[in-house]
């Protein structure tokens, strides 16, 4: 009668165990969860694209733990049923060693993904240039990564592939405009002329950082000398710029009356 109660004790230690095993997992996985949520939780002062970097991590990490969790209350309960657990990690890991060289490309993505994330190499909303093409980064996952170029084309690029990157969000850029003048117009109105453009401009300029500097002559042509004007702008905001100016310029030298000299074809009717 006695061995009989303790089978029966038996039987039900084993159906309980594995439920406790459940129940535990669960509790602990919520307050992991839970902890992580807290750790990760908004701050006003970070940008949208860092609150998006913050939250894919946070979905990465919360998912690992997940998993995890899961495989060791898996085995847990396959213990308690006599079952060896130790032959089963021995094939998990020649599975795991089989899967991961059929899945080589995949892994290196994956990898790649988490170092763009957690290192901050280039954000959502930054232009960057890979391979030739440059755009806006419209989408960062764990395997790939979407660049818009200003045309509305969109390359899906692998991030194994994002190694040569170059970013042109991260630093200010600088606008360039080179105005070629007609030789027989005199160095000092030229100089002149500049300094009453820049004087007007200086502070109206839309997204300039500082003022405009004139470099000085950046080449003798054919048929002009060539000043280089450049100034300091936001990222990426170079090109609005330099359109800018160059409207500014034309505007300025057609009222001082400094020739910018242009090709011209000229035509003979032989007789």
């Amino acid at each position: 009668m006695k061995l009989e109660v303790g089978m029966l004790n038996l039987d039900i230690i084993k159906i309980i165990l594995p439920v406790l095993y459940i129940i535990i997992g669960v509790v602990i996985f919520k307050v992991i969860k839970q902890l992580i949520v807290k750790s990760t939780s908004k701050n006003k002062r970070l940008k949208a694209t860092q609150i998006q970097r913050i939250n894919t991590l946070r979905i990465l990490i919360i998912n690992m733990i997940k998993y995890i969790i899961i495989i060791l209350v898996i085995l847990a309960i396959l213990s308690e049923f006599g079952i060896n657990v130790k032959s089963i990690l021995a094939g998990l890991g020649i599975g795991t060693a089989l899967i991961g060289l059929a899945f080589q490309d995949l892994a290196k993505d994956l990898i790649a993904g988490f170092s763009i994330i957690t290192e901050g190499e280039y954000e959502v909303g930054d232009t960057i240039e890979v391979d030739g093409f440059m755009g806006e980064v419209v989408f960062i996952g764990l395997r790939t990564t979407r660049i818009r170029n200003f045309k509305g084309a969109t390359k899906i690029i692998a991030n194994h592939y994002m190694d040569n990157i170059i970013n042109y969000s991260a630093n200010n850029s600088l606008a360039v405009i080179d105005v070629g003048i007609a030789y027989e117009n005199k160095e000092e109105e030229i100089e002149k002329t500049f300094e009453k453009l820049f004087k007007r401009l200086n502070g109206n300029i839309p997204y300039a950082k500082k003022e405009l500097e004139l470099w000085g002559v950046n080449e003798l042509a054919d048929s002009s000398v060539v000043y280089r004007v450049v100034v300091e702008t936001e990222p990426t905001k170079n090109f609005t710029v330099e359109r800018f100016l160059r409207k500014e310029i034309k505007k300025e030298f057609d009222q001082a009356n400094i020739k910018i000299p242009y090709q011209q074809i000229e035509v003979h009717n032989g007789k």
